[in-house]
């Protein structure tokens, strides 16, 4: 079942963000994505995530689909003008990739190329509009196209962000919603409580949220991000619970596979699981699952 059944029948789907290679061999990608393959509904490919130079997601995304793996294609605001972003989005319907998220992309100041300029000609509820009007035929200059791309179209959501007004997320992405989203990616979650409000406040049947399942590497990835991370909160019993283990790594494992029990549990339709290049340790999150 691919993921859009999944989210139209109301069971729950496990997605993976998986990083494409920064270079040309992929075996590693490839391998990581099959070691859970029918574990995994559909893999998220980011485009160059961090503003970090990597091979582009439309890329990974169509070398995965060639090993029947299916993925989510970002597409971003940041890199590319409107002529370069229909392009790509034209390719990925021709070559069978069935979803796509629309993203706004880092600042490249973030990244390890600071000499290179964002694009952003046009802002993310324009490419979800451009996305929908590929779908209806049509280009942005209203040209009649030969044959139109279809998605399950998503994008990202800062709900439970700590510190980010309840109801003008809510109301930004019901904005979303109505441009053509129908899947919303949260940031990083560790506390399922921090959604309960918002969830109140939008029509859970034209939006699909999903938590981000992020994978504690180490204890001091953990006091980074609750440092450093405003959009993030980490307790500090998490934290406390990392530092008192001797396998640190495994322990963060273990917690990753109980927070997609637990939301499970709570009634969410699905979960993106982030390793954060530990794609290799997937199998070990789902088998604790």
């Amino acid at each position: 079942m691919n993921l859009q059944r999944k989210f139209e029948t109301g069971e729950f789907a496990i997605l993976a963000e998986i990083e494409p290679p920064k270079g040309a061999d992929v075996s590693e990608m490839v391998a990581n994505a099959k070691r859970v393959k029918g574990d995994v509904d559909a893999f998220v490919v980011p485009e160059m995530s961090n503003a970090v130079m990597r091979m582009s997601s439309l890329g990974g995304a169509m070398i995965l689909q060639q090993e029947g793996l299916e993925t989510v294609f970002q597409v971003c605001c940041r890199d590319r003008n409107r002529l370069a972003l229909q392009a790509d989005l034209l390719a990925a319907g021709a070559t069978g990739i069935p979803n796509v998220m629309a993203v706004v992309g880092e600042d490249p100041s973030f990244g390890d190329h600071h000499q290179a300029r964002a694009v952003n000609d046009i802002d993310l509820i324009e490419l979800l509009g451009v996305i929908h009007n590929l779908e209806q035929g049509r280009d942005m200059a209203g040209i009649e196209l030969t044959g139109a791309p279809q998605f399950l179209v998503g994008t990202t959501a800062n709900a439970g962000a700590p510190g980010i007004s309840v109801e003008l997320e809510a109301e930004e992405m019901m904005r979303r919603a109505d441009a053509g989203a129908g899947f919303f990616i949260t940031p990083p979650l560790f506390d399922a409580s921090l959604l309960k409000s918002f969830l109140t406040r939008i029509d859970s049947k034209k939006i699909t949220v999903i938590p981000t399942v992020l994978l504690l590497k180490s204890l001091g990835m953990a006091r980074y991000i609750s440092r450093n991370m405003d959009h993030v909160h980490v307790p500090d019993t998490l934290i406390k619970r990392i530092q008192s283990v001797p396998d640190k790594a495994r322990e963060g494992i273990k917690i990753a596979a109980e927070l997609v029990s637990e939301l499970k549990t709570e009634g969410y339709q699905g979960v993106l699981l982030s390793t954060v290049g530990w794609e290799h340790r997937l199998p070990e999150i789902i088998e604790g699952i």
